[in-house]
């Protein structure tokens, strides 16, 4: 495994000087916009790069055409422009091994090593990690074989939720009711490769009761901070109804995670699980996502994510005061030491605009119209799936288009701003949630 290779010293001049440190984050989406939209407000730095990045971001950083996996490309850039920090936004390049790339030359880079990321890369080893450390997490068989996971799901207790173990962009779990349902989430994945290589070993674990969630910390490896919970939309339709996508809109912070819920995911998830992956010599380091299950028996893990989440980001980071490129630096040098988190008592709401057909099949290229009525103090607008045409006018790119985020000093105001903004904006085709945040209610 490579070591990092940290320079301590220049941590004691980043804090002695402003608008001095340049900044690659790497990504095209909204959560990459949000990075950037975060990061342009440090006095710490003094230009920010995106790679790809997307017509939104280009409106506010540089963005160079080189893809989130040309490692080498990405590497040349960084050493020619004298790039001091590099942040990866997206959990493809991380699981590739991007950041060990990186530390090898030395360049300083804020993201989790190759063996870290397999906590993301690898759902049968985050549950193997999990066993072995006692943290609390569903019971769950792990196959390799499909006729034995076929068996399996013909008498396991239902309902069951069945996860392909590697990457498979938000869309490879199924929660299945029915034999009928959990007989086909196996056979796509293991039999029909609906993932590929994601699918050659599946997950079928208990379906867990309760509140979803997810809790995110940046870490050193030792230190923790960690940031708001926020509450995720995974499925297309109101009512949590419909296929999954890579997520829907969400709220922070989530009402229902008071203090003490807070401390106890802190004490027995977040601390166990970094202080577990330094033991078996997999030092964790960056952004560790949560995603959990708020049962009746307290904080269950559902997932871990080794990367800022999308759409959680576009609602934690306007809850960030304190200087957040000063914490990706000190983590990126091995320590972040004595930095102080402050968040804002406000809310955040951010609601996801797709395109029509989306998750599944859907049409790019529809003219997007409105942007120009969302004032700069009104909402935030990240861009997720945009390009732009010949004429400068704004196309859909993808199936998440738009995050219309809303931020207040309560909920209901954080809700209105976020769903008046996302009135103003159409495109042929266009969905949305209409019930964003509304769990949030018998809370506040």
């Amino acid at each position: 495994m490579v070591q990092k290779r940290f320079f301590q010293n220049d941590i004691i001049k980043f804090e002695a000087k402003v608008s001095f440190v340049k900044v690659l984050i790497i990504g095209s989406g909204g959560r990459e916009h949000a990075l950037v939209w975060k990061l342009t407000q440090s006095p710490l730095v003094e230009k920010i790069y995106c790679a790809p990045g997307n017509p939104g971001i280009a409106q506010i950083a540089a963005c160079v055409d080189i893809p989130v996996t040309n490692v080498a490309a990405l590497r040349r850039f960084v050493q020619k422009k004298g790039i001091e920090l590099t942040v990866v936004g997206p959990e493809v390049p991380l699981v590739a091994g991007l950041v060990d790339e990186f530390e090898a030359v030395p360049l300083r880079i804020f993201g989790p090593a190759k063996q870290a990321a397999r906590l993301e890369g690898s759902k049968a080893f985050a549950k193997k990690l999990m066993r072995q450390y006692q943290i609390p997490t569903a019971a769950a068989e792990i196959f390799t074989d499909f006729h034995q996971a076929f068996s399996y799901v013909e008498q396991a207790p239902l309902p069951l939720v069945i996860k392909a173990d590697g990457l498979a962009a938000g869309k490879g779990v199924v929660v299945a009711r029915t034999r009928e349902v959990a007989r086909d989430a196996v056979r796509q994945m293991m039999h029909d490769r609906a993932f590929g290589e994601a699918g050659n070993q599946i997950v079928i674990e208990e379906f867990m009761e309760g509140q979803e969630v997810s809790v995110l910390c940046i870490t050193d490896g030792k230190n923790v901070c960690v940031l708001p919970a926020a509450q995720d939309h995974k499925t297309i339709f109101d009512n949590d109804e419909g296929p999954n996508t890579g997520g829907m809109g969400a709220y922070a912070p989530a009402p229902f995670m008071d203090a003490e819920l807070m401390a106890r995911v802190e004490r027995e998830i977040l601390r166990p699980t970094i202080a577990a992956m330094a033991k078996e010599n997999r030092p964790y380091r960056g952004v560790l996502y949560a995603g959990l299950m708020i049962t009746s028996d307290g904080p269950k893990v559902v997932e871990f994510n080794c990367r800022f989440g999308d759409p959680e980001t576009q609602v934690i980071l306007p809850l960030i005061e304190s200087d957040l490129a000063e914490a990706m630096w000190r983590i990126a040098n091995g320590d972040l030491g004595n930095y102080e988190l402050k968040i804002a008592p406000r809310w955040t709401v951010s609601v996801v605009l797709a395109s029509g057909g989306y998750p599944g099949n859907f049409e790019k290229g529809k003219l997007i119209n409105g942007l120009e009525r969302i004032r700069d103090n009104e909402a935030m607008v990240f861009h997720a799936g945009t390009v732009l045409d010949h004429s400068g006018n704004f196309l859909t790119n993808g199936g998440r288009v738009l995050a219309v985020t809303g931020i207040g000093d309560n909920f209901l105001s954080a809700h209105e701003c976020a769903y008046c903004a996302a009135g103003k904006i159409q495109f042929e085709g266009m969905h949305y949630r209409k019930d964003i945040g509304m769990k949030a209610m018998r809370y506040v």
